[in-house]
């Protein structure tokens, strides 16, 4: 067996463990990322959920999350507007292909692909490498990217699986003792993604045959309160595809969950009964829709298990097993302050602030079958409903009594009802580049991640020459703002001064730069209710007018309704609205905002 020695070793090409990789490697390490597939990105690319859910304003597109989106805007012509469900939209192979270039274009850090952890070397208390078939490598700091937290299973550090008790920690929306519901998950549900194919009129796909267990009886009503065509847009992707994640009599799968953690050969189990239930879910479509509607083909690579072609080469875990860490991320603490738009900044007992990553997306859980009430944390923003921010400490990501160890996917410290809002895409993302910031300058300190002083990491992260990351959020501070790293500084030294609207004072504007496919119109204002804006354009189209743009969100609040406007952005077909980049009031004096 060929031993290798690196000073950061990441296990998991998913979201978290891409972004570590990246992130390390460019801060100068030397750095081994192992992966199960032959693409990279997780959730992202491999699990199929080509529709990134959280941190969608321009504020929050910051790190590597930002300049991932910044460049699917390059790479895909047809842009990103095409699905209601998310701002962004894309073929999955474009998000592999970007994140497999990043990772060729660094020459200290080594890929190898098609390899699972099967065992961990400790000495005392502290890991030191990890044995894979072809290889055992040893590391200064190791970290666990796997979907499912195996690295900690195997080195056998303390984790939560499953639900935790409102007594527990006197989280407003945990149970108050086991019920029906929590018996049957104990975390939430995965779904296996598949892609389907409309070709056209005329057009006759291929039947999808009956595969294992067919149970069409099961997706009845799936498109109930929404209407087919809804529905399908959903997830829509270009080439008139559809990203099928549907969650009500969908695709959703939670049978025995527990088999996912108990051997290898149980989880093989779980994972052909979910594929044969996403199978069957596109062959109930195909019966409804006609053979108009088929699989798409070549969406995914072939030959890496199950997935494959029109499926995914995973299931989109949205839960693992859960470091227990040096402290442990609560639904408190992503919940907005009494009175503000805000969740608290994480603060140590030096009155530090910790945070380390961002996350916006409303706390959402899965459980098929059973609908499960949570404490809300969303706003209207930019004429939309959106999730109100939070932050995740450091301490989050550090196994509280194990070494050599840091976690960078959804198995950071955090409670069972809280990962429904910190398991989305871009605040993976974030985890992942604060992780693999945080080993690079272990390695060059010398020093235990529990030893790694909070404020050079921030600082690391916020001076990076490639992707500058925010580490707190403020809705009216974009990343291109000159004072953008000055106010971050600012209220990371001072916390206590962080405000509740989650607004910094600026004496400046960001300029927005219109995104190639913008489209103009003319038209009259409608103010329908609070943040819910309307415009009857001179073509008759009535749309929907939101933003991500905190001078447009500001010149949308100050509008009257019946006023002439003209307007520029991004039209979305599927959700009928334009995604308003640039706004002016023809009857009064044009306004210079923008900077344009």
């Amino acid at each position: 067996m060929e031993e290798l020695k690196t000073d950061v070793l990441i296990v998991g090409g998913g979201a978290g463990g891409t972004a570590a990789a990246l992130q390390a490697a460019r801060r100068g390490a030397q750095t081994i990322l192992v992966s199960e597939f032959s693409w990279l990105g997780g959730i992202l690319t491999s699990a199929g959920v080509a529709a990134p859910d959280g941190n969608e304003l321009m504020a929050f597109q910051t790190g590597i999350w930002g300049a991932f989106i910044k460049e699917l805007q390059r790479r895909q012509p047809q842009g990103l507007d095409h699905g209601w469900v998310s701002f962004f939209t894309y073929d999955p192979g474009i998000g592999a292909k970007i994140f497999a270039d990043w990772v060729k274009a660094l020459p200290n850090l080594r890929w190898i692909s098609s390899q699972t952890p099967l065992e961990v070397e400790k000495q005392g208390e502290r890991v030191t490498g990890v044995r894979f078939a072809d290889f055992l490598i040893r590391a200064e700091i190791t970290l666990d990217g796997t979907e499912l937290g195996d690295v900690l299973a195997l080195a056998e550090v303390p984790y939560r699986w499953g639900w935790e008790w409102r007594s527990q920690w006197g989280e407003p929306s945990a149970p108050i003792q086991p019920n029906e519901m929590t018996e049957k998950y104990p975390v939430q549900a995965p779904t296996w993604v598949v892609v389907l194919q409309d070709f056209g009129l005329g057009g006759v796909s291929s039947q999808i045959p009956a595969l294992g267990v067919d149970t069409p009886e099961a997706f009845v009503g799936a498109w109930d309160g929404y209407g087919l065509e809804q529905f399908l847009n959903y997830g829509r992707l270009p080439e008139n595809r559809f990203m099928m994640n549907w969650p009500q009599q969908g695709n959703d799968y939670g049978v025995n969950l527990g088999r996912l953690i108990h051997s290898d050969e149980t989880r093989k189990e779980f994972l052909q009964e979910a594929y044969w239930h996403s199978h069957s879910f596109a062959r109930f479509l195909q019966t409804w829709l006609g053979q108009r509607y088929g699989l798409a083909h070549d969406v995914f690579p072939v030959n890496e298990g199950l997935g494959g072609g029109a499926f995914a080469l995973q299931p989109y875990y949205r839960e693992s097993r859960r470091v227990q860490g040096l402290t442990i991320a609560r639904e408190q603490d992503i919940l907005p302050i009494a009175g503000g738009t805000v969740a608290a900044l994480p603060i140590d007992q030096h009155q530090r602030c910790e945070a380390i990553a961002i996350g916006n997306y409303a706390n959402d859980h899965h459980y098929p079958g059973y609908d499960f009430s949570l404490a809300p944390k969303s706003i209207r923003w930019g004429g939309r409903w959106t999730g109100t921010p939070f932050t995740l400490p450091y301490r989050c990501l550090i196994p509280a009594e194990t070494d050599g160890l840091l976690v960078c996917e959804k198995n950071i410290s955090v409670s069972h009802i809280a990962n429904g809002a910190t398991r989305l895409q871009p605040i993976v993302l974030g985890i992942g580049q604060a992780a693999g910031m945080a080993a690079a300058l272990c390695v060059e300190k010398g020093c235990q991640p529990r030893d790694l002083p909070v404020g050079l990491l921030q600082a690391a992260l916020l001076e990076d020459a490639i992707a500058p990351a925010a580490m707190v959020p403020l809705f009216n501070l974009s990343p291109d703002h000159p004072d953008w790293r000055h106010w971050q500084h600012y209220y990371l030294n001072h916390p206590d001064e962080y405000p509740l609207d989650g607004y910094c004072p600026l004496a400046s504007s960001s300029k927005i730069v219109a995104i190639e496919g913008s489209v103009m119109f003319t038209g009259i204002f409608q103010l329908r209710a609070e943040q819910d804006y309307m415009l009857r354009a001179s073509t008759d189209q009535i749309l929907s007018l939101v933003t991500i743009y905190s001078e447009i969100d500001q010149q949308l609040k100050e509008c009257c309704d019946g006023q002439l406007l003209k307007i520029q952005g991004r039209l979305n077909q599927s959700g009928n609205w334009v995604l308003v980049e640039y706004l002016e009031h023809l009857n009064m004096p044009p306004s210079d905002s923008l900077g344009k």
